[in-house]
């Protein structure tokens, strides 16, 4: 079986965001989701608290999971290193698009510490700016609920008309979603993140080890 996990959280990539790369990172590579969570507990919660995710990632071992970056697991060290002990544990293989890397309990531990590592230096480096504007801006849509099926149908070069009365909507409506969210570019893979060469060694390399 192959899920996606979504989460929000307003310091990182709004879960628009994710959904679009998820889903065409899926369509460039031909994987079929079969299931998908999104997560909209607060941020702050800890994992003991998000009992609708932990509960959904037990009943789905041996499964391929698709997430956009390291952080949607958790952005709490103890949390992560938590959550890819059970994910393992349970026989997940884990893509991160954002890194260009899959991992499951077979890959080489100094990977898996890598992105761990990756994260804490992000936070780290995030706790000695000046707070801002949280990313994310773009308020959620009813149509987010289709995205997929509206960048399958934009990659069979179906029109806008055409998808609107698939998914018996306003044309208007839909056309400005799929405007504001850049779908015919990510229909075409054009808005994925670069896959990275030699990733595994990127990641292993940016460890950074006290003075």
């Amino acid at each position: 079986m192959v899920i996606s996990y979504i989460r929000h959280d307003k310091h990182f990539d709004a879960t628009h965001d994710q959904l679009q790369v998820i889903s065409s990172y899926a369509i460039e590579n031909k994987i079929d989701i079969d299931d998908e969570l999104i997560d909209h507990t607060s941020h702050n919660n800890r994992l003991i608290d998000r009992t609708n995710a932990t509960k959904f990632f037990r009943n789905k071992s041996d499964s391929t999971l698709l997430i956009y970056d390291v952080w949607v697991l958790s952005t709490n060290i103890e949390d992560l290193v938590q959550m890819f002990s059970c994910l393992f544990k349970n026989n997940y293989s884990i893509h991160f698009i954002k890194q260009s890397v899959i991992i499951s309990k077979q890959s080489n531990v100094m990977l898996v510490l890598g992105l761990i590592d990756q994260l804490r230096q992000h936070l780290q480096n995030e706790s000695k700016k000046v707070v801002g504007r949280p990313k994310g801006s773009k308020s959620s849509s009813k149509f987010d609920k289709y995205i997929s099926d509206i960048i399958l149908q934009l990659k069979d070069k179906k029109s806008v008309s055409e998808i609107a009365r698939t998914l018996k909507v306003s044309r208007s409506s839909l056309k400005d979603y799929i405007e504001s969210r850049e779908l015919k570019e990510v229909a075409m893979g054009s808005l994925l993140p670069p896959v990275l060469e030699n990733a595994e060694e990127t990641i292993i390399n940016t460890i950074i080890c006290p003075k």
